[in-house]
Formats: C-alpha cells, sequence, structure tokens
C-alpha cells in the first residue's frame, strides 16, 4: 500500500513538474529558469530530478523515495507570454514555501495556463503606438509617425489572422514584411510622410525578433549552446525574411512604376 501511494506521488509529481516546465519553455522562457523552477518544484515534494533541456523539448527523470520515473515530451513552438513564465516562476517559490499541495499546485498551474492574452484592440493599438516610437527614434517626423501607426497596427492585425490561420512562420514573416512595406508605400504616395525609410521602420518593427536574440544571448552566458543556437538561428531566419519581404516588395514597386 506504501508502494502505491508513492507511485502515485511520484507520477502526480512528474506530471506537474513536467506542466510546468513545458508553460514556461512554450512561452519563452530561456532554459537555465525553466531547469532552475523545476528543480525547485522537485526538492519542495521530497524528490531529486535530472532534468535536459531544448528549445522544444523537455527530458525529466524523478526520483522520489527510491522510485524512479523518466518522462520526455515534446514542446511545440507558440506565441510568447513572458507573464506565464514570471507566474510560473513565482509558483514554484510557493511551492517551496509550503504552500500547496500537489493537487493544489495542479489548479494554480490550470489557472496561470488559461490565463487569457490582452484584448486584440488593446494590442494593435500598441502595435500602432511601438511603430510610431521607433520611427521617432529613428528620426521620423509627424507626419511619418502617424503613417508608421497606422502601417504597424494594419500589419499586426494581418499578423493576428496569420497566426489564427496558422500559417508556417517564416512564410507569415515574409508576406508581413511585405504587406507592411506597401502600406508604407500607399501611405507616403498619398502624401502622408517626408521619409518613406522611417515609415516602414516604425511598420515592421513589431517583428523584429528582440526577445528571441536576447533569449539567444543569455543562454550562451549559461552555457546552453545549444538552445542558444536554435535561438540564435531562429532570430537569423527572421530577420532575413524580413529582408526578402521588403526587398521584394520594392521590387514589384520599381517594376510596376
Amino acid at each position: 500500500m506504501e508502494n502505491l501511494s508513492c507511485k502515485l506521488k511520484l507520477e502526480n509529481l512528474s506530471k506537474l513538474i513536467m506542466e510546468a516546465g513545458k508553460i514556461m519553455l512554450e512561452s519563452g522562457g530561456e532554459v537555465s529558469r525553466v531547469e532552475e523552477t523545476m528543480k525547485i518544484m522537485a526538492r519542495s515534494y521530497g524528490a531529486s530530478a535530472n532534468i535536459y533541456i531544448l528549445t522544444n523539448g523537455l527530458f525529466l527523470t524523478l526520483d522520489c523515495e527510491g522510485m524512479i520515473s523518466s518522462y520526455v515530451m515534446e514542446i511545440p513552438i507558440a506565441a510568447m507570454n513572458l507573464g506565464r513564465v514570471v507566474k510560473v516562476n513565482n509558483l514554484s517559490r510557493e511551492i517551496q514555501e509550503g504552500k500547496y499541495t500537489i493537487e493544489e499546485a495542479f489548479v494554480k498551474l490550470k489557472e496561470i495556463k488559461d490565463l487569457p492574452l490582452y484584448d486584440k484592440r488593446i494590442r494593435i493599438f500598441f502595435a500602432g503606438l511601438a511603430g510610431c516610437s521607433f520611427s521617432y527614434l529613428f528620426g521620423g517626423r509627424s507626419y511619418d509617425l502617424v503613417a508608421a501607426f497606422i502601417a504597424s497596427s494594419l500589419l499586426f492585425m494581418y499578423s493576428l489572422f496569420a497566426s489564427s490561420k496558422r500559417f508556417p512562420k517564416y512564410l507569415q514573416i515574409v508576406i508581413g514584411s511585405g504587406f507592411g512595406t506597401l502600406i508604407s508605400q500607399i501611405l507616403f504616395s498619398l502624401g502622408l510622410g517626408v521619409s518613406l525609410n522611417h515609415i516602414i521602420i516604425g511598420a515592421i518593427i513589431t517583428m523584429v525578433p528582440g526577445v528571441t536574440l536576447t533569449i539567444s544571448i543569455r543562454e550562451f552566458i549559461f552555457e546552453d549552446y545549444l538552445s542558444g543556437t536554435i535561438h540564435l538561428v531562429d532570430a537569423l531566419l527572421t530577420s532575413m525574411c524580413m529582408a526578402v519581404g521588403v526587398i521584394t516588395m520594392f521590387e514589384i514597386n520599381g517594376l510596376i512604376f
């Protein structure tokens, strides 16, 4: 009976730790933080964990009172949500303080997983605000800022649509950067703006892989070279796809006009 109870605890604990790691990793958490959080949760419930993490995979071996179990989980690429990463990390600290049983921690994890994103209208507005802000930082004038706001907002609306239809990521980026460039060219031709370059910069800035590149550097610092390389390659490919989209639209515009 004792072995059965221990086995059940091990199974539930393994599922809890794997689910926490999955939420953090698919939400953009760096490998070192995910690994630390999973180990804290394991130690808090009297188990020791050996963990190996890739950008899209979790490997866990858990030892609890002499019983051992191993789990492997593929992690799909999802929208980045650093708020979830922070909440799961905070949950692990609360577990360490003894605030939750395994079952209660599962409930908290589900609440974190089900956290809704901000309303689409708010996200579109702030995407436009980010576009005009960066246009200003790079030297854009008042009319350029208005055009960048419009172009960036429309581009983000396209990104939301493309994501809902599950477009391949890099195809989405090529089309999106081309679309942002087209909108910028149209607005510029209508006399809204004095610098096409500053409008385009503002339009496509929300697609720049800044967070991905930052995570890559952080992974290298913590000697997670494989995950760092994966994030770096992703950032470089994203940048190349953006360049392809912008250049292609300029070439099409040149052929037509």
